[in-house]
């Protein structure tokens, strides 16, 4: 996970004050939603003391405000409509700071990952399914890329098993 460095530094007095940390986790979470390590993360990069930074954390995802399942769901469903797949999303998820049993949960609770495939391949390449192995390979290494697992690029190419 990158974070980048902020320009204004915190003074020594502001460093651990749990008030002065909250106003930042507060500001940054209106621009966007986190996952709570992601924030750790980031508030850390600003020069707030790890021990308040936990604090605060601990007291906004008591209060509800920050919640890794949420973000975790939301994140799926956003980059899933966009047609990216679960290898993927999972992998950006991790990077987020996302413990592996929400990932998990949340990816169980997405769309239907073949379904998904099958509009992002009609999508970049048309209707039509694709004729050789050499469009095959081409298609499949794009639905690669997006984070499909293989068995659902064989059901969106057709690409079947068989020894011919």
């Amino acid at each position: 996970m990158t974070v980048r460095r902020s320009t204004k530094p915190v003074n020594a007095e502001q460093r651990s004050d749990p008030e002065a940390v909250s106003v930042a986790a507060i500001a940054l979470l209106a621009r966007r939603d986190f996952a709570s390590a992601e924030l750790h993360a980031k508030l850390l990069s600003k020069g707030f003391d790890g021990a308040a930074a936990e604090e605060v954390i601990a007291g906004l995802a008591a209060r509800g405000v920050v919640d890794d399942r949420r973000f975790a769901e939301n994140y799926v469903n956003w980059h899933a409509q966009r047609g990216r797949g679960p290898i993927r999303i999972a992998a950006e998820l991790r990077r987020h700071g996302v413990p592996d049993v929400v990932v998990d949960a949340a990816l169980a609770g997405g769309p239907d990952w073949r379904a998904l495939a099958s509009r992002a391949r009609r999508a970049k390449f048309g209707a039509q399914p694709p004729q050789s192995w050499a469009d095959k390979a081409r298609q499949a290494r794009f639905l690669q890329y997006r984070g499909f697992s293989s068995d659902h690029i064989r059901a969106a190419t057709g690409a079947a098993l068989d020894a011919d």
